[in-house]
């Protein structure tokens, strides 16, 4: 299997990984290996992150989704270095977090700029002075801090409040002042916990786009989001979902459209609505294969659906050439849903980019979408080996 930027794969362990990229890049921002996280001890244990794998780079504005009690918040915590790592292997801005001792997480703090959903603004400060506060913490003071701290906040919309009190300011007012406080010193990385939640429609439009410039600019500033605003869903680079304290998907967000549009070549999906795409589709990881690889077999027992985006393949039944395939065309067997093992033997004719979708996946949409479950249990029983 190549490696390309955009590619991510299933481990072994079940975990989705991403691919190391093809060009030369630098070392990841972040990188988690088989993270585990347990909170208590003994019989009291609970487990609450599970072979975690992912890698997100400079300039990345990723959001991580998932239902409560999926392991967000501790996933994000620990990459902040407010919790201490247990199990595997965590990288953050080229620091071992398993190997660096307190003083080395004091410093890595420093390098991060932390929104969460509790303020924690001084109260005897004002909008600026709280913001030029974060910033004289992290170092010396400069000549233009005061401007920057003002224009920081005028691009929030605080142009008005900036001499007031966290008591005189709304909920979302101090939310725009604590996010420019994360902000003031430009950080390499981003941690954000619900952001946007207590925000209008103007305001979270305006944190979205500063969110874009930061990323975009030279700083390339890495911005990793806990949310369910669809605000951001949909200026995200990167979508992570997570149940359990497992990472089920990681979808260039880029790919979903592109993704619809091979889906809708697939006959067996003819009819489902835009919605229903949408679903499948942000369910979808990206795979990219060489010219001669092997990628699925016959005989073996089935867990992903693969979809042909862009390239050819072909396939084989008892070592006999059956047919070529392209984009749109499908290939593969998910055994738990049709309870039979993969019936062909499909090679890369050439350098191949796929979709693909795991079984868990499969169930996960048809829990959710009852247009998607029905066509699949159509598919099922007239047994044509779509998925």
């Amino acid at each position: 299997m190549t490696r390309s930027r955009l590619a991510y794969t299933i481990t072994p362990s079940g975990t989705f990984q991403r691919l190391a990229v093809s060009r030369a890049m630098g070392e990841p921002v972040i990188r988690a290996e088989n993270l585990g996280y347990a909170f208590g001890l003994g019989e009291g244990r609970t487990p609450v992150l599970h072979d975690v794998g992912l890698d997100i780079d400079a300039g990345e504005i990723v959001v991580l989704t998932g239902p409560s009690g999926s392991g967000k918040t501790t996933l994000l915590t620990l990459i902040g270095a407010l919790r201490r790592t247990q199990e595997g292997t965590l990288r953050v801005l080229g620091r071992d977090l398993h190997e660096i001792g307190g003083r080395g997480q004091v410093e890595l703090r420093q390098e991060i700029g932390f929104i969460f959903q509790l303020h924690n603004l001084f109260g005897s400060l004002n909008a600026v002075e709280n913001v030029r506060m974060a910033a004289i913490l992290r170092s010396a003071p400069d000549d233009d801090l005061d401007a920057r701290c003002r224009d920081l906040l005028d691009s929030l919309g605080l142009a008005e409040r900036l001499k007031h009190l966290p008591s005189r300011l709304s909920g979302g007012q101090r939310q725009r002042v604590a996010i420019a406080r994360a902000l003031v010193n430009r950080p390499r990385l981003v941690l954000a916990d619900e952001p946007t939640a207590s925000l209008d429609l103007e305001s979270s439009e305006r944190v979205v786009e500063l969110f874009r410039d930061r990323a975009s600019g030279p700083d390339k500033t890495t911005i990793l989001i806990v949310t369910h605003d669809q605000r951001i869903l949909d200026r995200a680079d990167r979508i992570i979902h997570m149940i359990d304290g497992r990472v089920v998907s990681n979808v260039v967000t880029g790919r979903v459209e592109q993704i619809v549009q091979t889906l809708l070549k697939v006959p067996e999906l003819k009819g489902l609505s835009e919605a229903t795409f949408m679903r499948v589709a942000e369910r979808m990881t990206v795979e990219e294969h060489m010219a001669g690889e092997t990628i699925v077999t016959e005989g073996s027992p089935g867990d992903r659906y693969y979809l042909v985006g862009a390239g050819t393949a072909e396939a084989f039944r008892e070592e006999h050439r059956t047919r070529e395939l392209h984009t749109g065309d499908g290939f593969g067997r998910i055994t738990g849903l049709f309870g039979s093992q993969v019936d062909e033997t499909v090679r890369a004719l050439t350098n191949v980019e796929l979709y693909v979708m795991s079984k868990e996946d499969v169930e996960e949409v048809m829990a959710t979408d009852r247009l998607f479950e029905d066509r699949i249990r159509r598919i099922v029983l007239s047994v044509k080996p779509a998925l």
